[in-house]
């Protein structure tokens, strides 16, 4: 996350949509707005959101579990999840799920002092 030498902290890298009925939500996002949206795996459909203009934000839309049953979340990338969870606790936040492995990242999950939602990400 270095920008030309300098430290960025906090671009938003995507979304989740959490819904108890995915793919009626799959198929309102597709015909309303246009969204390119693969195939699921693992109950997880990935979203592109890229327009005429070519810039674009990536996502997916899952059935959402217990904690987070319907709603969306945005993703912050971060350079460490472990030190922005410490900042994040010791300003009220709390953590909902902790640091999880992907092929290619880290996520987690956390609730703002207001009860927002949302996920860290991390490259590796």
């Amino acid at each position: 996350m270095k920008k030309k030498g300098m430290f960025v902290m906090g671009r938003i890298v995507g979304f989740e949509i959490s819904s108890q009925d995915p793919e009626r939500a799959v198929a309102f996002y597709e015909a309303v707005f246009g969204w390119e949206i693969a195939e699921p795996k693992w109950d997880y459909w990935a979203v592109s959101t890229k327009g005429d203009s070519g810039s674009s934000i990536q996502g997916g839309i899952s059935k959402g579990p217990s904690d987070y049953p319907h709603g969306t979340r945005i993703q912050i990338e971060v350079d460490s999840i472990e030190e922005t969870i410490l900042k994040a606790t010791e300003y009220g936040a709390q953590v909902v799920r902790e640091k999880m492995e992907f092929d290619e990242f880290f996520l987690a999950y956390l609730v703002d002092p207001t009860g927002v939602g949302f996920g860290l990400f991390q490259s590796k």
